[in-house]
């Protein structure tokens, strides 16, 4: 097929690989415009910008469609379908309606729960015990459209956002070119989403970051793995001087009880009490340090028994 394609972070390329791979001729790539990032504020081209100037593929980047010449550029283009994976952008009814075979999306839950743009931030979050993938034909709503492919994954105990994403985008790869071959020959039934269950992914706010440790302990332990590894879930270690902001990066539930934040282990081990249970940090980073394990961040941190995070 002559093929769109639409996306910017890492879980994008993954499927643009793997539609290069089935020999689909994308004619062009649309990625959000570079941005300013880091402390030296370098501007730099997304991972899909990236893969797809790697592979001489024609790249765009607008801000917006909502300028007629943009919305022109792309139907001059005469695709079958677009694809459109995590891109950033609203594509008005105009662009939607371009495709021959119209715009399908690759969404990274089992919609209509955690429609939006954090699905596999919340669902760890939200301790749901499985999520998924889904091929869906786009509508102007936000992941409101029918459903043409899914499949479902188990939420490990020990899944981080981190992981989950590349499991999930290695699953989308080889989801969406069936999908797409299945367009082509009229064989796929389009289902549309349930009325029931809808929620909505939001984006992560720094406010949502900071540990409660009021939360039961198995909610804590969902708060960090969702959060992880970026933006990190975190909490402030006081020190002689101004308290430290330390992120979390991995944790498990263990056994104990104690007031809600107070250390209650730290040789080797730094567990810590929750409203409800307590919960065992495991990778850490100070700000502007690397990561490190539980027993080397305890070498340099004053974190006594009984002390309150």
């Amino acid at each position: 097929m002559r093929l769109a394609y639409m996306g910017t972070p890492a879980f994008s390329v993954p499927v643009l690989a793997e539609l290069l791979t089935a020999g689909h001729d994308v004619v062009a790539v649309y990625t959000r415009a570079p941005q300013p990032s880091g402390r030296g504020h370098h501007v730099t081209p997304s991972p899909v910008h990236r893969f797809a100037e790697d592979h001489g593929l024609d790249v765009h980047t607008p801000r917006s469609f909502k300028p007629k010449t943009e919305r022109d550029i792309f139907h001059a283009l005469n695709v079958d379908a677009a694809v459109v994976v995590a891109y950033g952008l609203i594509l008005p009814q105009a662009v939607l309606d371009a495709p021959r075979y119209g715009c399908f999306n690759l969404h990274a839950s089992l919609l209509p729960r955690w429609r939006g743009a954090a699905p596999i931030h919340r669902a760890i979050m939200a301790g749901d015990d499985q999520t998924g993938v889904q091929v869906m034909r786009m509508e102007a709503g936000l992941d409101t459209g029918p459903v043409l492919l899914s499949e479902i994954v188990e939420i490990k105990p020990e899944d981080t956002t981190g992981s989950l994403h590349d499991r999930l985008a290695q699953i989308g790869a080889q989801l969406m070119p069936r999908a797409l071959a299945a367009v082509e020959r009229g064989a796929l039934i389009e289902t549309p989403q349930a009325e029931q269950g809808v929620t909505y992914a939001e984006k992560i706010t720094p406010a949502q970051s900071r540990i409660d440790w009021l939360r039961p302990a198995h909610e804590v332990d969902c708060h960090i793995r969702g959060l992880s590894p970026f933006p990190g879930a975190w909490f402030e270690a006081p020190t002689e001087k101004d308290p430290i902001r330390v992120k979390v990066l991995f944790s498990r539930l263990v056994d104990g009880s104690g007031a809600p934040g107070g250390i209650l282990e730290n040789d080797g081990r730094l567990i810590v009490a929750c409203g409800d249970g307590a919960i065992e940090l495991v990778r850490l980073q100070r700000a502007g340090k690397a990561v490190q394990e539980a027993d080397v961040f305890l070498r340099g941190a004053s974190l006594d028994v009984g002390r309150k995070l």
